[in-house]
């Protein structure tokens, strides 16, 4: 029986779930499966993965053939390295414990990598809000001034009207009292 290692798809319309499945290769995708090694949810950013290393790692050393994406999931979580770094060892390149240092330190290097993208979205984030914050400011300040130069108008065409008005009260006050 030929084996792969594929993705099942779940989820609700337009926002696709998968379960990372053991299957025969005549079974149909949603079909039958023989294990489920974990999850996959590409609608995170990043995408998150929820795998079963060691049980993914022997279905490929025993022989099942991964799909495109899973290749490129098992890849980006290491199986497929751990697997290589195996047939070094089995062919005596190298002993076990240097199998495990090598894959320790790409763990490392690429656990820093993914820090380092977090950072620097998060960084670019933090510039996105402040630069919106100053814009924001800049045009609360150009209708803060509209309105001070529309009250500063009301205010003189008000004094305008009051300033006739009191030159001709106290006049007609002044007349009376002399009189």
């Amino acid at each position: 029986m030929a084996t792969k290692i594929r993705l099942q798809r779940g989820g609700r319309k337009s926002y696709a779930f998968y379960r990372i499945v053991i299957a025969d290769a005549r079974a149909p995708r949603d079909g039958r499966f023989t294990e489920k090694i974990g999850t996959y949810n590409p609608n995170t950013n990043p995408a998150t993965v929820d795998l079963n290393f060691d049980r993914a790692l022997y279905w490929l050393e025993v022989g099942a053939q991964p799909t495109d994406t899973v290749r490129n999931i098992l890849s980006r979580e290491g199986v497929m390295l751990m697997k290589h770094l195996r047939g070094g060892v089995k062919k005596g390149a190298f002993d076990e414990a240097t199998a495990q240092k090598k894959f320790d330190a790409w763990k490392a290097d690429k656990q820093k990598g993914l820090e380092k993208v977090a950072a620097d979205e998060a960084k670019a984030k933090k510039d996105a809000a402040a630069k919106a914050l100053a814009e924001e400011k800049k045009v609360n300040e150009a209708i803060a001034k509209k309105v001070a130069d529309k009250k500063a108008a009301a205010a003189a065409a008000e004094a305008e009207v009051e300033a006739p008005a009191e030159a001709e009260a106290p006049a007609t006050e002044e007349a009376p009292a002399e009189a």
